[in-house]
């Protein structure tokens, strides 16, 4: 099943027009007021632009560039350039980031925001952060928000075989456990509708702990920080992980004829 498809059910408060979702803004921008400046930032996975948006803001990024499979959501982008009040040169990019050489160039600040990692399986995964390293100029950064499903799910006991996922008016989403692809290590969960029981869409995604994703990421890149809650005190922002410093002599043979 399509991610158009999949999140044409799950928006998770990334509509402008929403007042959770501009909250959510208000404190991404509040995290990336203290990580400096950059003059152009490169959102992966943007959705609608909520995070890439806040992140040049408070960066004070004269370029924007997005990246995100579902074009509709792209268009919504300029809703949040209005809501913070800048006017960066903005660039949307309908594709898939696995293939991020070939369709961006170099970038001082990179983003996954919003817990997108579950899309990616292992070797997915490794090839996103090399792309990331090959797009980042030479003192580049590579932020993802993301949070420790092994730990929550294993050590906290939190995880679900069954699971409502989302509400609306008269009826509810529910997820149910369905298999697990060993040789990719992805979970596949089935979505319904209820009352009715009616299939929405079936999904695989990958339960990711941060430490496997510290240390894929510290292949590609020299330095690697883990920030907690409690350390940036941001309200409504998970862990984030931060990578700097790309190795690109390391990538070159995974992306032959890109123009890094």
């Amino acid at each position: 099943m399509s991610l158009e498809e999949f999140y044409r059910h799950f928006r998770w408060w990334m509509e402008p027009e929403d007042e959770r979702a501009v909250e959510r803004f208000r404190a991404i921008e509040r995290f990336f007021q203290g990580q400096g400046k950059a003059s152009s930032v490169l959102d992966l996975c943007a959705g609608t632009g909520i995070a890439g948006v806040a992140a040049a803001k408070a960066l004070s990024a004269s370029k924007l560039t997005l990246v995100e499979a579902r074009a509709d959501d792209l268009t919504k982008v300029h809703e949040w350039v209005e809501i913070a009040g800048i006017s960066p040169e903005v660039k949307t990019v309908a594709g898939d980031v696995l293939g991020l050489p070939f369709l961006v160039g170099e970038h001082d600040v990179a983003l996954l925001w919003g817990h997108s990692m579950p899309h990616f399986d292992p070797f997915q995964a490794v090839k996103l952060f090399a792309g990331v390293a090959l797009v980042l100029t030479d003192g580049g950064r590579f932020f993802v928000e993301e949070t420790d499903r092994i730990h929550g799910f294993f050590y906290r006991s939190t995880y679900q075989r069954f699971r409502v996922e989302a509400h609306d008016e008269g009826s509810s989403i529910i997820s149910l456990y369905e298999g697990y692809d060993v040789k990719r290590g992805m979970e596949k969960r089935g979505y319904y509708r209820v009352p009715g029981f009616e299939k929405v869409t079936r999904k695989e995604l990958r339960p990711w702990d941060l430490a496997s994703q510290l240390a894929i990421g510290g292949i590609f890149f020299k330095k690697t920080e883990l920030i907690t809650p409690e350390e940036h005190g941001v309200n409504g922002v998970s862990e984030v992980l931060v990578f700097s410093e790309p190795r690109k002599v390391l990538i070159e043979n995974m992306y032959p004829n890109t123009p890094f």
